[in-house]
C-alpha cells in the first residue's frame, strides 16, 4: 500500500510540474487573445510539426524527392522558410535581404536553422500587428485581403506543405513525431 500511494504522490507531483509549466508557456512572448492569438496559435503548431519532422527526418533524405521536377525534402523545408520571411511584407515586415534560394540550403542543420529562424520572424511579425491593424487592408497576389485574411493564408500556406513533407516522411518509413505512441 506504501508503494502505491509513493507512486501515486510521485505521479501527481509530475502531472502538476507539467500543468504549471504548459501553462508558463514555453514561447517568451504572452499570447494575445483575437484573431491574432489565434494566428499565432497555429504558426506555434506548426512550428513544432515542422522542426520536429525537420529533425526526424535523417540527413540523407534530404535531397530526396518523389520525382524529378518535384522539390526535394530541404527544398520543400525552405520553400516554406522563404516564404516565412517574405508573405509577412503583406502586413508590413520587412524580410531580410539577403535570403538563400530554395536549392542552395541542403544541410539538415542548417535548414532548420532557417526553419526556425523564419517561424519566430513571421511570429514576431504577426506580434507587431495592432488590434486595429487585424482590419487593414494589402493588396496580396491582385486582391485585396484583410491582415487577417494574410495571416490565415500564411497558415494554409505552411500546412499545404506540411502535408507534402508528411507524405515524403511516410513514403521514407518515417513517421511524424507527433503521430508516434
Amino acid at each position: 500500500m506504501r508503494s502505491i500511494v509513493k507512486n501515486l504522490t510521485v505521479v501527481v507531483a509530475v502531472l502538476a510540474f507539467a500543468v504549471v509549466s504548459f501553462a508558463q508557456g514555453s514561447d517568451s512572448m504572452k499570447m494575445p487573445g483575437g484573431v491574432k492569438g489565434e494566428i499565432l496559435n497555429e504558426l506555434g503548431g506548426l512550428e513544432k510539426k515542422y522542426v520536429g519532422l525537420a529533425e526526424a527526418m535523417p540527413a540523407d533524405k534530404y535531397g530526396w524527392r518523389p520525382g524529378e521536377g518535384v522539390r526535394s525534402v530541404s527544398e520543400t523545408f525552405m520553400h516554406v522558410a522563404i516564404a516565412n520571411y517574405r508573405l509577412p511584407s503583406f502586413i508590413g515586415a520587412k524580410a531580410p535581404d539577403a535570403l538563400p534560394g530554395e536549392k542552395a540550403v541542403t544541410d539538415k542543420a542548417e535548414v532548420v536553422k532557417h526553419l526556425k529562424g523564419s517561424f519566430e520572424f513571421l511570429k514576431n511579425a504577426v506580434m507587431k500587428m495592432s488590434d486595429a491593424d487585424i482590419e487593414k487592408t494589402a493588396s496580396m497576389f491582385g486582391r485585396d485581403r484583410t491582415y487577417r485574411e494574410i495571416g490565415f493564408f500564411i497558415a494554409g500556406h505552411c500546412h499545404e506543405h506540411l502535408g507534402q513533407l508528411i507524405a515524403y516522411s511516410r513514403m521514407n518509413g518515417i513517421a511524424p513525431p507527433w503521430s508516434q505512441g
